[in-house]
């Protein structure tokens, strides 16, 4: 029992490191659309508006693969809860391919609703503003 405890303790500050990176990725995101617009409508130069979509989409992928691994190790979680009594999860593991199947691949999580909206808006300004410039 105890072990069990201390297994999911580890599992769950895993799991606030990968939310932790989630929201420093959207943060620099938002700092580096808004300076790289910002240097671009100074110099009235859209392309240099257009070339802030490259690191908007980097942080769109690096985001969705942190908050997959976020949803894996949240199952994992739920399987260690569930299956305590039993020897299918080896003590302390942190493999999470027994849950691949239960999270979505990378490309639909580029997709979650937490992440869609966000990135679509930020897209969407970087092209309305290099439209305009």
């Amino acid at each position: 029992m105890v072990e069990t405890v201390e297994h999911l303790k580890l599992i769950q500050g895993v799991i606030n490191r990968m939310a932790q990176v989630s929201f420093i990725l959207k943060g620099w995101t938002v700092t580096i659309a808004v300076g790289g617009l910002g240097f671009a409508v100074s110099n009235s130069n859209s392309w240099l508006g257009l070339l802030i979509l490259f690191p908007t989409l980097v942080f769109w992928g690096l985001d969705a693969y942190y908050l997959r691994q976020e949803r894996l190790f949240r199952c994992l979680y739920k399987k260690v809860c569930l299956d305590s009594d039993s020897a299918k999860i080896p003590s302390f593991s942190m493999d999470t391919a027994i849950c691949e199947s239960d999270v979505g691949s990378w490309f639909k999580t580029l997709w979650r609703p937490t992440l869609r909206w966000f990135y679509i808006a930020l897209v969407a300004i970087v092209l309305a503003i290099s439209i305009v410039v």
